[in-house]
């Protein structure tokens, strides 16, 4: 027996699921994912502390506030403030892959910023380091943040 799955049969088993998040696993989140997952036990500290600040900062230089910033990147508030304030904090995948999106970087880049897939490239790890030490929460960027920040995105947009 062969079983046909039409078009037509996935848009209604999506309407029957209504407004629940579904997925088939990890990699059911974009169909090119190519990074590798970080094993549960294994984390990279200064990397995530620089997602953080990266976040923070985006938001900031385009005046944003938490709640619309999550509402124009369909992400949890709560998560937006677990990211920017908890350096531990892991985000979700879709999480990062929404902010890469709306930020305009590439989501491969910015998963290894945000701890969720193995460094590649080691340069990108050690300006998201630099990047980290050289920013500092305040109510304006200032120009060496800016300076700091353009540097970071423009390492972050290179495609590999």
């Amino acid at each position: 027996m062969k079983i046909e799955i039409t078009k037509e049969w996935c848009l209604r088993m999506a309407e029957n699921e209504a407004n629940a998040e579904i997925g088939a696993g990890l990699y059911a989140l974009d169909p090119v994912f190519d990074g590798e997952t970080m094993p549960a036990n294994e984390t990279n500290e200064e990397p995530s502390i620089a997602f953080g600040r990266f976040v923070r900062l985006m938001r900031r230089d385009r005046g944003l506030t938490l709640e619309k910033l999550a509402e124009d990147t369909d992400v949890e508030i709560a998560e937006l403030v677990e990211i920017e304030d908890d350096t531990h904090h892991k985000p979700e995948l879709r999480t990062v892959y929404q902010l890469a999106n709306y930020f305009k970087v590439p989501r491969s880049n910015l998963l290894q910023v945000a701890g969720l897939t193995a460094p590649r490239d080691n340069r990108l790890i050690d300006e998201a380091v630099r990047f980290a030490a050289r920013s500092e929460s305040v109510a304006v960027l200032t120009p060496e943040e800016r300076a700091a920040l353009e540097a970071f995105v423009a390492v972050l947009s290179e495609e590999n």
